[in-house]
């Protein structure tokens, strides 16, 4: 059975309330397929299918889901049946959904956690939005420099309950300094004697206030099950852990990948998200590209003259307009993911602009030269001039400011997606136009 299919076996099961039916169905399916299932649910329908659950599964559940999903599910459950998840949430987790909830909701869940789950989830509150410190865990097991294998391995079987990982231990000493990290599996392979110190390895870390995104990036990357958070005297205050970090980076991919088409993610999947959610998403870049296009129509205007001498020039616009907004979508789309997987920086804004200047002109080599072939044997040599250079000129003004534009924003402590591709060609459209009639008035005498 296809997932569509499932979705409306269910649904169809609550409208009939079936729920012996339903009952068996999630006490029998696996935990991450009733996840993925709740994800796509209507939160109506994912609220009777959670209620049907077992305490034990329905937590595990609940824990899996986006904080989107999560939000919405709340929204439709009892209070008691809230504050009995919300209790044996993650702390990071419980923050997760905190920033999704009205602020209302947020204020009463916020009296229900037990004096042990506050005192947890408050510094993480502390830690502005975007940050790894907002997505870390508090609690985690610690070893220190001094202390035998031994001892620790007894505290990791004795206390790992309490603790969201054990397989990553970081290594502090007493005034909680981040000395060095150790894995399970070194623990295990050590002689009981050995200090921690002697089996230690140099800790790889992030800064509390650093983005969530660098930081995830920084875990994946170096292939950690966890990676250390520290403030800004290196003490340590919490972990990331690789599930946290894949989260993080999917939703950065989504949001990249929505701006790039002009648009804002969507916290639920397509068809449970309303359409005044989805048109609130798409009506801010729409107003800023019409508004910029307004640039384009000035243009045009200004070289009305021209095109009433030579009527032909009219007919190759759309091309050229296109060309150049293509060329520089693509330069701004590959540099916005080398930025995002710190394969460059702000640095190498130089090297970017050679590489660019070079790519964008092999293009327009390439292009202009066939621009110039069909342009001059259908109408006439000068007009294939105009558009061979046309090509040429605008190919590489627009991979160069395409590749240029994610590194400024960066520099500017922008999200380089924000220069997402209709942006860039709209403004390619109107410097496109500019250099096509400066270079035709030039040819042709007009």
């Amino acid at each position: 059975m296809t997932m569509t299919e499932t979705l409306e076996t269910i649904h169809d099961l609550v409208q009939r309330s079936d729920l012996t039916t339903l009952a068996k169905f999630a006490a029998e399916a696996p935990r991450p397929e009733i996840s993925e299932l709740l994800d796509r649910l209507s939160p109506v329908d994912a609220a009777v299918v959670f209620r049907l659950l077992p305490k034990d599964t329905s937590i595990d559940v609940f824990e899996r889901l986006e904080p989107a999903a999560q939000a919405d599910l709340v929204t439709e459950l009892a209070e008691a049946e809230v504050v009995g998840v919300f209790e044996a949430l993650d702390p990071d987790d419980v923050v997760g959904l905190l920033d999704e909830l009205p602020a209302k909701v947020t204020k009463r869940l916020l009296q229900t956690l037990s004096p042990r789950q506050r005192t947890a989830t408050a510094p993480i509150l502390g830690y502005p939005q975007g940050s790894i410190g907002r997505k870390m865990s508090p609690e985690y097991l610690i070893a220190r420099p001094d202390e035998p294998v031994q001892t620790v391995l007894a505290r990791t079987q004795r206390d790992e309950a309490q603790y969201e990982t054990i397989y990553t231990i970081p290594v502090v000493d007493h005034s909680r300094t981040l000395v060095g990290i150790l894995s399970l599996r070194e623990l295990m392979r050590a002689e009981d004697t050995d200090l921690v110190g002697a089996v230690m390895n140099t800790p790889v870390s992030a800064a509390a206030y650093d983005s969530d995104e660098v930081a995830a990036r920084r875990c994946l990357d170096g292939g950690l099950l966890a990676l250390p958070v520290v403030d800004r005297e290196e003490r340590l205050v919490g972990l990331l852990t690789i599930d946290d970090a894949i989260r993080i980076i999917r939703a950065a991919e989504d949001e990249d990948q929505a701006r790039a088409g002009g648009t804002e993610p969507l916290r639920r999947t397509y068809l449970l998200t309303p359409v005044r959610q989805i048109a609130r998403a798409r009506a801010p870049w729409l107003l800023i590209l019409a508004i910029s296009a307004i640039l384009t129509v000035q243009v045009l205007e200004l070289y009305e003259a021209t095109l009433a001498e030579v009527i032909a020039l009219a007919l190759f616009i759309p091309l050229l307009t296109g060309t150049g907004g293509n060329a520089g979508a693509q330069a701004a789309t590959t540099l916005t993911r080398a930025l995002a997987m710190n394969e460059l920086g702000t640095r190498d804004i130089g090297r970017v602009a050679f590489k660019e200047v070079r790519t964008g002109f092999t293009l327009g080599l390439v292009l202009g030269s066939l621009g110039f072939l069909i342009a001059a044997l259908v109408y006439e040599l000068p007009i294939g001039i105009v558009i061979g250079l046309t090509l040429l000129a605008v190919c590489t003004i627009a991979a160069t400011v395409g590749g240029l534009m994610p590194i400024i924003a960066k520099a500017c402590r922008v999200d380089p997606a924000v220069f997402s591709t209709p942006f860039i060609s709209t403004f390619c459209d109107a410097t496109g136009l500019i250099i096509y009639f400066t270079i035709a008035r030039a040819i042709l005498g007009l």
